[in-house]
């Protein structure tokens, strides 16, 4: 069952470990060290670097299987980009290995439904080695880039999401062979049956590494992604305006002329001005001219890029 309690930054991380010992290995993801005392959540994140709000909604998604990030612009994409890495080589460099050992310790060698079993997780293994690696290799440095504002102009995260399928059939059939297979042997038995444990452990895991992949990451990078195509438009904007060097007029605009502009932008006639400020149409067309004649810009195009770059309108609001 669910364990439902959200938890916040001033809980004591031994209360969250305690309540889901399962997390262990998350707090090895995300590069927390054990031996954090009676402190609270955020002292141990902050002790170890890492951002507080991410490891809770990490964990509480992890924890509870929900959570709302589609909005939501606190989440640190660095810090989940190396929770990633690192559950990336956990499970390849350790436990992947492991139950590949635990495996041939538990079954019969002289057995040829063995090497059969053995031969069945080796696909599986090697499945999830390409689905992994191929995150490593194309979706993480995609990602840096998007970091560092020099995204790949060829990749995007829908991309990658198009083709994040589920790698668990294989590993559906061996638990089948081994569930049918338990030997009559007391000392295998029992090897079997604890490893069989761990192998369901670790498709648990699977699975909520693929739903934090889908339901936190994906999100949070097509965010980033939007935020990035953005500056990149409001830079080449900026350039447009200020290449040929600051105005010779350098008479700042009043408040009611900025209202103008803005109104300008929004589309509006002059009387639709007029009637939006409470002015005359007579008084928009002054402030009109002494718009232009102040930044010598007379087209709705050039006030619409002047709007943007002075943060007079939000540039997600404008067609450009």
């Amino acid at each position: 069952m669910k364990n439902l309690k959200m938890y916040e930054p001033d809980d004591k991380m031994i209360s969250l470990i305690r309540d889901n010992y399962d997390l262990l290995q998350s707090l090895g993801s995300f590069g927390i060290s054990l031996g954090f005392g009676d402190k609270t959540v955020r002292e141990t994140c902050e002790d170890n670097h890492v951002d507080t709000y991410t490891f809770l909604a990490v964990v509480n998604f992890t924890i509870n299987g929900y959570g709302e990030f589609d909005n939501d612009e606190q989440l640190s994409v660095p810090t989940l980009l190396h929770y990633l890495e690192a559950c990336h080589a956990y499970f390849l460099d350790f436990q992947l290995p492991y139950i590949r050992r635990e495996l041939m310790e538990s079954l019969d060698e002289h057995d040829s439904l063995a090497s059969l079993i053995l031969r069945l997780y080796d696909e599986y293994a090697h499945e999830i080695r390409r689905h992994m690696k191929y995150e490593q290799k194309t979706l993480f440095p995609y990602v840096q880039s998007l970091i560092k504002g020099q995204p790949s102009s060829d990749y995007n995260v829908d991309t990658f999401s198009k083709h994040h399928s589920a790698t668990d059939n294989k590993l559906r059939e061996l638990k089948l062979l081994i569930i049918k297979y338990l030997p009559q042997d007391g000392l295998h038995n029992n090897q079997l049956t604890a490893t069989l444990h761990d192998i369901y452990e670790n498709e648990v895991w699977l699975q909520q590494h693929a739903l934090v992949e889908d339901n936190i990451f994906v999100p949070a990078i097509r965010r980033l992604e939007q935020l990035t195509k953005q500056s990149g438009v409001t830079r080449n904007i900026s350039d447009m305006v200020f290449k040929a060097g600051p105005s010779q007029n350098s008479e700042a605009l009043s408040d009611r002329e900025k209202d103008v502009i803005v109104s300008l932008v929004q589309g509006m006639q002059n009387k639709e001005i007029a009637d939006h400020l409470c002015i005359s149409v007579n008084t928009v067309i002054t402030h009109r001219r002494n718009i232009a004649r102040k930044l010598q810009i007379h087209s709705p195009a050039g006030l619409t890029i002047y709007a943007i770059v002075n943060n007079l309108v939000d540039i997600s609001s404008v067609k450009l």
